[in-house]
């Protein structure tokens, strides 16, 4: 079982920003990987007034700087708003400047004020993701100069440069949750981003569907290939549960709208009586013994590959799981942060 992080810093301190939480999100990646964590995948968003991570790719080329073996991803690149040639050429920079260690997730965005400030009418999401998923595969895998000419965008006799390191480009990752978009992402060559809101049983639910395409297809399968978020919470006593609980009911309040699939609708209404809140199962929130569990749980239904949200992320939080819950499950990459 391998580990790895989501999420990503947030600015402070107005228009100007506040750098110290981005430098403090970088000592946290370089700890991680110190630590045995082996990926890390950031998101990207605008306009929300609290500081998200805007330009994902410029923060994982100063992390490949810091860096040397964790895998840096992208959760993900929301295609409709950005010019394919221009993020071919940044996401082949990002590659050879990390020596091939980039995972390229991509999506359509689902955050309607985004839509609006790009002035993109959020109905033309697939068909823009669509086609200018042909355009970056067209420059990554295209011999010279090539030229494309679609809906929305036209290039001329163009090349881009420099390719990747990865060899024809580097692994595809797609955040689904319907079965048909899981399917969807087997079929076409992508890696599975699952996300943190989905309860266990459809969590395991998902990664067999996207394990039988695979197979029905003839695509070789790898757990691997399947990143599932979980927000992750290791408390010690009982009064840390209380609180941890409470930012759970935060969170959800939050992010409640991500939700897909059966039984979805129940966050996306968190009341503000936090008495009558019922924690779910998709935290793994818990003392080390009790996320032990949980992963075990995970883990048997064929999730191999876990990225963790961490709400009040720490250095310390990591080392704790380092110590308590690493050593419970053979991985890899623990042995070669000791090296």
């Amino acid at each position: 079982m391998r580990f790895g992080l989501f999420g990503g810093a947030r600015a402070r301190g107005g228009p100007a920003g506040d750098s110290s939480a981005y430098h403090d999100f970088i000592n946290y990646v370089v700890e991680a990987e110190k630590l045995g964590f082996s990926s890390v995948f950031l998101v990207e968003h605008h306009f929300t007034g609290f500081g998200q991570v805007s330009a994902s790719m410029s923060l994982l080329a100063y992390l490949a700087a810091r860096t040397e073996r964790i895998r840096l991803g992208t959760a993900v690149v929301v295609l409709p708003w950005h010019n394919p040639i221009l993020v071919a050429e940044q996401a082949a920079t990002l590659d050879l400047l990390s020596n091939g260690r980039l995972d390229f997730g991509v999506g359509k965005g689902y955050r309607t004020y985004e839509f609006s400030g790009f002035c993109i009418p959020p109905e033309e999401a697939t068909e823009r993701f669509d086609e200018a998923m042909e355009v970056i595969r067209k420059a990554w895998t295209s011999q010279g100069r090539f030229s494309h000419h679609g809906k929305r965008w036209h290039f001329d006799n163009v090349v881009v440069e420099p390719y990747p390191i990865q060899q024809p480009h580097p692994p595809f990752w797609l955040g689904a949750g319907s079965a048909e978009s899981i399917r969807r992402a087997a079929r076409e060559g992508y890696n599975l981003l699952l996300d943190q809101i989905a309860p266990t049983d459809l969590i395991i639910e998902r990664v067999a569907t996207f394990r039988h395409e695979c197979e029905r297809v003839g695509r070789r399968y790898d757990p691997m290939m399947v990143g599932v978020t979980r927000g992750l919470q290791i408390v010690h006593n009982e009064e840390e549960r209380k609180r941890a609980i409470i930012t759970r009911r935060q969170v959800l309040k939050n992010i409640g709208d991500l939700a897909r699939g059966p039984g979805a609708e129940r966050y996306a209404h968190i009341k503000e009586d936090e008495d009558s809140f019922v924690l779910d199962d998709a935290p793994l929130l818990g003392t080390p013994e009790e996320i032990i569990i949980q992963l075990k749980r995970l883990e048997a239904g064929g999730v191999e590959n876990v990225l963790f949200a961490a709400p009040g992320a720490s250095v310390a939080g990591l080392r704790t799981f380092a110590e308590e819950i690493m050593p419970a499950f053979d991985q890899e990459p623990m042995a070669l942060a000791q090296v």
